[in-house]
C-alpha cells in the first residue's frame, strides 16, 4: 500500500526552480475546499488540469512525461491495482489522504497514462447538507422496499446526495446496509444499524456477482453504485422487486430519459417485461445538476423529483415515459402523494431566492421555453 514517503516524493518537475509530489498536487483541495476545487487531472504531455467551481484550469506547470505519470501513479496505487491497470489499461481506487478521500480512475490513452482524482470530504453528507427542494427525503428514507434511483452526469453530485440518504437510515434505523461500490466513497457508520460495503474488484468481483450475494445476505437497504449494464439492471430490479429497498445511480440527464434509457439497456423482445418491473419496482428518479452559485463561491444541486405514482407508473408500463413529464409539472404539492418537482422549476426557484443566476439556470435547464414559463409564475 502506498505510504506517506512515496506521497511526499519530489517525483514531477513542474518548472526548472521546482519540483512537485503528488500530495503538493493534492494540496489545491485543501487550500481552496473541495466544494471549489473538485478534480484533478493529470496526463502525458500536458500539465495538470483542475476543476475548479466546475470550469477545467490548466497550470502553467510543464508537460508531464510517461516516466513521472508512472511515477505518480505508484505513489497511489498498490500493487495490484498496478497490475490490473497494465492488464485491463484502466482502474479505479480510493485513498484516505489526511482528512480527504480520493477518488481516482487511472487509465490509458493513446498519449499514454493519464489519472482523473476527485476529491470527497469524509465527513458524511446529512439530508440538510443537500438541501432537498421539498420533504421527498422524508417520504424516502421511510421507504421499506422498491428503487430509488439518482441520475445525472458525472460529477453532479449523484453519490452524494444518496450518501446523505443511506447516512440517516443507518442513523434512525435498525437494520442491514449492504453498499456496492466502485471504489468505496463514504464509510458509512452507526450504532443501530449493521453495514457492509464492499468495493467491486476488491471484495467481489463484479456488480452483478454483488447483487446475486445479496440477496442471500438478509439485507433491508442495498446502495448498488451504478447500474452499468443490463446486466446489473436487471438484478437491481429484482432486488427491488423482492423486498428490499435499493438505491442506485445511472448517467441520465433527466427522468423521462431514465426511464427510456433502462428499457433500451435489453433488446426489443424483452421491452414490455422490463417496463412492467420498473413501473412496479421503481419509487423515485431524482436528476440532479450541479449549478454555479450567485449568491457564494460553490455549487448547488437543482433536483429534478419523479414519485412514481400510480398515474406515473401506468405510463411507464405503456411504455410512453414523454408524458411523465406533464404529470412532473402538475404534481407538485408537498406532499406525500405527489411532491414531484421538473428541472426547470427547480432552476427557477434557486434563481427567485437569489442563489442562482438566471443566465446560468437558462444555460443548463433541458426545456429553456418551460423555464421561461416557470420565471413568469413569480
Amino acid at each position: 500500500m502506498p505510504n506517506m514517503e512515496d506521497l511526499t516524493r519530489k517525483l514531477y518537475k513542474a518548472s526548472n526552480t521546482r519540483q512537485m509530489s503528488m500530495m503538493d498536487l493534492l494540496g489545491s483541495f485543501k487550500r481552496q475546499g473541495t466544494t471549489r476545487v473538485t478534480d484533478l487531472h493529470l496526463k502525458v504531455g500536458r500539465p495538470p488540469c483542475y476543476r475548479v467551481d466546475g470550469n477545467l484550469k490548466m497550470t502553467s506547470a510543464d508537460p508531464m512525461d510517461h516516466a513521472t505519470m508512472e511515477a505518480l501513479a505508484r505513489t497511489l496505487l498498490d500493487d495490484l491495482q498496478m497490475k490490473t491497470l497494465e492488464e485491463v489499461r484502466s482502474v479505479n481506487a480510493s485513498r484516505l489522504i489526511e482528512g480527504l478521500r480520493f477518488r481516482l480512475n487511472a487509465f490509458y490513452t493513446h498519449r499514454g497514462l493519464s489519472m482523473a482524482i476527485r476529491a470527497l470530504d469524509t465527513t458524511l453528507p446529512s439530508v440538510e447538507f443537500v438541501d432537498f427542494p421539498n420533504k421527498v427525503w422524508q417520504d424516502i428514507v421511510n421507504l421499506s422496499q422498491g428503487l430509488v434511483l439518482v441520475t445525472g452526469s458525472t460529477g453532479a453530485g449523484k453519490s452524494t446526495t444518496i450518501a446523505s440518504l443511506v447516512n440517516h437510515i443507518a442513523r434512525h434505523r435498525e437494520c442491514h446496509i449492504i453498499t456496492l461500490e466502485d471504489p468505496i466513497e463514504y464509510e458509512f457508520e452507526s450504532d443501530i444499524a449493521l453495514i457492509s460495503q464492499r468495493a467491486v474488484g476488491r471484495d467481489v468481483p463484479s456488480y452483478e456477482q454483488g447483487l446475486r450475494d445479496c440477496l442471500r445476505e438478509d439485507p433491508d437497504v442495498i446502495f448498488v453504485g451504478e447500474m452499468t449494464d443490463a446486466e446489473s439492471t436487471m438484478w437491481t430490479l429484482a432486488a427491488a422487486e423482492t423486498g428490499h429497498l435499493v438505491f442506485s445511480g445511472i448517467h441520465t440527464r433527466d427522468a423521462t430519459g431514465t426511464v427510456t434509457r433502462i428499457v433500451d439497456m435489453f433488446p426489443p423482445n424483452r421491452a414490455d417485461e422490463v417496463a412492467n418491473q420498473l413501473a412496479l419496482g421503481l419509487r423515485y428518479i431524482i436528476s440532479q445538476k450541479l449549478v454555479q452559485r450567485h449568491d457564494e463561491f460553490g455549487r448547488i444541486a437543482a433536483m429534478e423529483i419523479l414519485n412514481n405514482t400510480y398515474s406515473v407508473g401506468n405510463l411507464i408500463r405503456q411504455m410512453k415515459p414523454e408524458q411523465v413529464y406533464s404529470l412532473m409539472q402538475t404534481h407538485t404539492r408537498d406532499e406525500s402523494s405527489q411532491r414531484m418537482c421538473t428541472m426547470e422549476r427547480a432552476l427557477a426557484n434557486l434563481v427567485n431566492v437569489g442563489k442562482v443566476a438566471r443566465h446560468e439556470a437558462e444555460r443548463v435547464c433541458n426545456h429553456p421555453q418551460v423555464f421561461e414559463d416557470e420565471m413568469n409564475k413569480f
